[in-house]
């Protein structure tokens, strides 16, 4: 039993602490049937851990906006231990030969082909041993092309508990990360569960034998859109993580004092609250591939997809290439029907969103629009001889608000839109003015999975 055992627990037959920190009362019995030498130095005292994501709950909607999670896109965390068995391992997969897959990069080519961008945002948890062992250098080397298609690589210090408490849903394994979020109340969807390696009566072996398996075999989207639509949190993890929720800093303290035989100060125990993280930009640099839908006069749904495959749905839509103008494979922007970049309109290496985009199209002659993102709601856009348009967030319907920082979808998949509409149709020229003036005058409706986002289409003032 990892941690209870006498091998990590004595020397020279008695106990290496004066007190062994237990979380939870069923933590002493198996103590005491695997070290009794060691039950006299155990104190009940909570987790500290567990305590501060408590506390820090208030603030999820920060945390998610933190991680550049916007209003109904889904944000799955990916959690992996550190050993052969673990998510990052083979999932305690590997044969008589000891060949095995290495489960969690086999699964990140299949979430860009199967997960919409803005619909989904994926974020990695990995253990510090892992950086450890391999190197921070190769750990994003390995991740790279999942990094640039959107996938947030998270610190394994400091944000994973921020991380947690933004998660719609995790793809977890055996580690206490993964049991932190169960213990949260999160979705959670075993990747790997190596119940041989793990002691039979801890509270960990029981959720995983109770929580649901991913089937790597299967299409991924349908299982974990299943396990959010009829999830049933498992009450385990939330009992047996901590038995005194809230008071480790108070026992802690008590404990600590007492043993420097010194008095506790006056003022109250505390634990440091939870850091609000730099904001983690989601914007995808690998070449997008745009299924779209035009539903109605100025109405049109957009899917927009990082993998290296075609949406494998594109019944009654029409497809076109999206790159970002920072990308990697410079190439595609030769293909490009839209080129877009995020960056401040003010920016003087790019003289203005008028002259990028002017510039842009000049440069990519196959190129049909180009789009400077200028911020979380809106962008600037100018399609080939043309003058330069700003899309931007109206409020949507219901809400009352709108148009605000990250409301709405990512503003360069409301310039796919709006190439999706002047391109539907007849190419003629009359019939794509009358397309932009109806995009002027009544605005467009984008639609990015369920949710539908209002957009103004206005002129540009003079730059």
């Amino acid at each position: 039993m990892f941690g209870l055992a006498p091998e990590w627990l004595l020397a020279n037959g008695a106990p290496v602490a004066d007190a062994l920190v237990l979380s939870h009362p069923e933590q002493y019995e198996r103590l005491r049937l695997a070290c009794p030498e060691a039950a006299p130095t155990a104190v009940l005292a909570g987790d500290p851990c567990f305590d501060r994501i408590l506390a820090a709950r208030p603030y999820r909607e920060r945390f998610r906006r933190a991680l550049g999670v916007r209003p109904g896109q889904r944000l799955v965390v990916l959690n992996s231990t550190w050993n052969p068995e673990s998510l990052f391992g083979d999932g305690g997969t590997a044969g008589p030969d000891g060949a095995g897959g290495d489960l969690l990069p086999s699964l990140l080519p299949r979430f860009a082909d199967e997960f919409p961008v803005d619909e989904y945002r994926f974020a990695a948890v990995l253990h510090p041993n892992i950086w450890h062992g391999h190197g921070p250098g190769q750990i994003r080397a390995w991740l790279d092309r999942a990094r640039r298609g959107g996938l947030a690589l998270i610190d394994p210090l400091e944000g994973w508990r921020q991380a947690l408490l933004a998660a719609d849903a995790v793809i977890g394994d055996h580690g206490s990360v993964t049991y932190y979020a169960a213990a949260l109340g999160t979705p959670v969807l075993l990747g790997s569960a190596p119940l041989d390696c793990l002691d039979p009566d801890a509270p960990i072996s029981g959720f995983l034998r109770e929580a649901p398996a991913l089937r790597p075999e299967a299409p991924l989207r349908p299982q974990l859109d299943a396990l959010v639509e009829h999830h049933r949190p498992l009450p385990g993890p939330a009992e047996f993580t901590t038995s005194v929720p809230g008071e480790a800093a108070v026992r802690l303290r008590t404990l600590f004092y007492s043993l420097m035989g010194a008095t506790e100060p006056e003022w109250p125990a505390s634990l440091t609250p939870l850091p609000l993280p730099s904001h983690e930009s989601a914007v995808p640099t690998v070449p997008l591939r745009v299924l779209t839908r035009v539903l109605g006069p100025g109405e049109i749904a957009v899917s927009r997809w990082a993998g290296s495959r075609p949406p494998a749905d594109q019944e009654g839509g029409d497809l076109h290439i999206a790159v970002h103008e920072d990308t990697r494979e410079t190439g595609r922007l030769e293909l490009a029907d839209v080129i877009y970049r995020d960056g401040a309109p003010d920016d003087p290496r790019f003289g203005s969103p008028s002259h990028w985009t002017a510039e842009v199209l000049r440069r990519h002659p196959d190129c049909a629009l180009a789009a400077y993102v200028t911020g979380p709601s809106a962008c600037a856009v100018r399609v080939r001889g043309g003058e330069l348009l700003l899309l931007t967030a109206a409020p949507e319907a219901g809400t009352g608000s709108g148009g605000g920082p990250g409301s709405g979808a990512d503003p360069a998949a409301y310039a796919s839109a709006l190439h999706a509409w002047l391109a539907t149709g007849s190419p003629e020229a009359p019939a794509v003015a009358e397309r932009l003036a109806h995009a002027v005058s009544a605005g467009m409706t984008v639609r990015t999975g369920a949710r539908s986002h209002p957009v103004r289409v206005a002129p540009a003032p003079p730059q």
